[in-house]
């Protein structure tokens, strides 16, 4: 019988960690180790949907497979978990969280929306984490994701709870006075690098909330403007090298202007 291709990767996994044969350096990786790639490799698939060059999304997608393989793999060298235990525990929870559909729970009504399945979803998990006997809204909140992600999870549990504004008002109220607290610590004597740090802290977690109730992700919405900028700042360099000029020899002038050229350009939307 032809091996199928997810039996091929785990087979191959294996061989790498063999003891005997296998790869110096896979056999010299642990938990620990391997876990900065795994964020590499998300950031990566996350890269090329961005791109929408989906032939990199199979690819990259099959590098991040290849960490879950790696983790499974270590883990059955340890006798604590295999690959079949991680699919069986996946399986196990979206069934468990889906019980209009796999239990008994009576099927979604025709008019039910994606808001209605997400309050649901929130739900069953404060109940999952009540039964770990998690003690705060906060618990279980993973400690190593990215700041802005981790400050819209944050606002979430907490906004389950009703620890939250219901109006936009006093969210944009509170932007505004950490701008006030930021710009009131830079403009000290002596600056207390600490404290302006802190204020700054609080400022972005402030822009989160708001983003967070105008329905946007931080995250999201930041990692746009990267590109965004990015894209007009290449073109910038572009403008001022046709100049016979370098971006060092450049002044901030003609840097402005070429960047208020680019905004233009974009402004300006064929006619069809």
């Amino acid at each position: 019988m032809t091996e199928s291709p997810l039996q091929r990767l785990l087979t191959i996994m294996k061989t790498l960690r063999d003891p005997a044969a296998g790869c110096p350096w896979d056999k010299e990786q642990t938990f620990e180790t391997i876990a900065p790639y795994t964020l590499e490799e998300t950031y990566e698939v996350l890269d090329a949907i961005a791109r929408k060059d989906y032939d990199d999304v199979r690819d990259e997608l099959g590098d991040l497979l290849f960490q879950v393989v790696f983790y499974a793999q270590m883990g059955s060298e340890q006798g604590l978990f295999g690959f079949d235990d991680i699919c069986n525990a996946i399986s196990d929870k979206l069934e468990r969280r889906h019980p209009q559909i796999f239990g008994g729970e009576a099927a979604w009504s025709k008019d039910a929306s994606s808001k209605d399945v997400l309050v649901k979803w929130e739900a069953r998990k404060a109940l999952e984490r009540a039964d770990k006997s998690l003690h705060s809204a906060l618990d279980d909140i993973p400690s190593a994701l990215p700041a802005l992600m981790k400050a819209h999870k944050i606002q979430k549990r907490c906004s389950n709870v009703g620890f939250d504004w219901t109006t936009l008002g006093p969210v944009l109220d509170k932007v505004y006075e950490e701008i006030d607290e930021v710009m009131f610590e830079a403009r000290q004597a002596v600056i207390d690098e600490e404290k302006l740090g802190e204020e700054i802290g609080d400022l972005l977690f402030a822009t989160v909330n708001l983003s967070r109730h105008l329905g946007h992700k931080a995250e999201d919405a930041l990692q746009a403007a990267n590109r965004k900028f990015e894209r007009r700042f290449r073109q910038v360099e572009n403008i001022i090298r046709e100049q016979g000029l370098s971006m060092e020899d450049a002044t901030l002038e003609q840097m402005e202007a070429a960047w208020q050229q680019v905004k233009q350009g974009e402004a300006v939307k064929p006619v069809l």
